[in-house]
């Protein structure tokens, strides 16, 4: 699990482009994180432009903000990029919600009643 010592440290490391930071908890760059995670990686960066976001949201049931993904970037060691172009294949894979457990915020929202695992290639 991303402490919260680390996840503050990568905040002031990352790059948010033109937006301003918007965090709300923590646990959304947890949730975040665990989706890239899930994602297979490439040598070069995404040219197909996905709402990853909305993705992360509607997969985890909760609110998640551009800036959280950027930080769950920045975290991850094998991720690099900027928002929404990351070294992750454009054939997505649904990570499992197994994933979300311990989580605490997973599921807070009522996002994920707009899931669509249609948006995946792949499943975990």
């Amino acid at each position: 699990m991303l402490s919260n010592e680390a996840i503050e440290a990568a905040k002031t490391e990352t790059k948010y482009g033109t937006d301003s930071a918007h965090h709300e908890h923590n646990d959304c760059i947890r949730m975040a994180y665990q989706w890239l995670d899930a994602q297979t990686r490439t040598k070069g960066k995404m040219r197909k432009i996905y709402p990853l976001k909305h993705l992360i949201e509607k997969w985890a049931g909760r609110y998640v903000s551009a800036s959280d993904v950027a930080v769950a970037a920045t975290m991850h060691p094998d991720i690099y990029g900027e928002y929404p172009f990351f070294n992750i294949s454009s054939r997505l894979t649904e990570p499992s919600t197994k994933r979300l457990e311990g989580i605490s915020e997973a599921f807070r929202h009522s996002y994920r009643e707009r899931f669509d695992a249609t948006a995946y290639k792949a499943h975990e």
